[in-house]
C-alpha cells in the first residue's frame, strides 16, 4: 500500500512596526483575511388549525393545551378565533417541529374520531 504524499503548510508571524513593508513579502501581494460565513437563520413555518362543524370546541382547547402548551384562558380565545374565521395560526416553529406538530394532531383527532385538520404554511 502506497502513502499519499502530506503536504503541510507553515504560517509565520513576525512584529513589525506599524507602515513597515514586510521584507520577506514582494510588493503588490494582497492580504487575505479569512472571514466567517453569515449564516441566516431557518425558515419558520407557522402551524394553522381549520375549522370544522363536527369537532367540539372542547376537544380543540384540549389539543391547544396539550400539543401548544397554552393555558386555558388563551386556548379558548384561539379557539373561538378558529371558530369565528375559520382557522388559525397556532405557533410557529422550524419546519420539522410545525409538520411533528400537525401530524400529532391530526393523529390525535383521528384517534378520536374527530375530522380536524392542520395545516404548515410558511410564516
Amino acid at each position: 500500500m502506497r502513502k499519499s504524499p502530506v503536504s503541510r503548510l507553515v504560517f509565520s508571524y513576525e512584529v513589525r512596526a506599524a507602515g513597515e513593508p514586510s521584507p520577506s513579502a514582494p510588493e503588490g501581494d494582497l492580504a487575505v483575511q479569512e472571514t466567517r460565513p453569515e449564516l441566516a437563520p431557518p425558515p419558520r413555518y407557522k402551524v394553522v388549525i381549520m375549522n370544522d362543524d363536527y369537532t367540539p370546541m372542547d376537544f380543540v382547547v384540549e389539543i391547544l393545551e396539550s400539543f401548544f402548551s397554552m393555558d386555558r384562558e388563551k386556548a379558548t380565545r384561539v379557539m373561538l378565533t378558529i371558530h369565528t374565521e375559520g382557522q388559525a395560526p397556532v405557533g410557529i416553529y422550524s419546519r420539522d417541529v410545525a409538520e411533528t406538530k400537525a401530524a400529532q394532531v391530526v393523529d390525535y383527532a383521528q384517534q378520536n374520531q374527530h375530522p380536524l385538520l392542520c395545516r404548515v404554511e410558511p410564516a
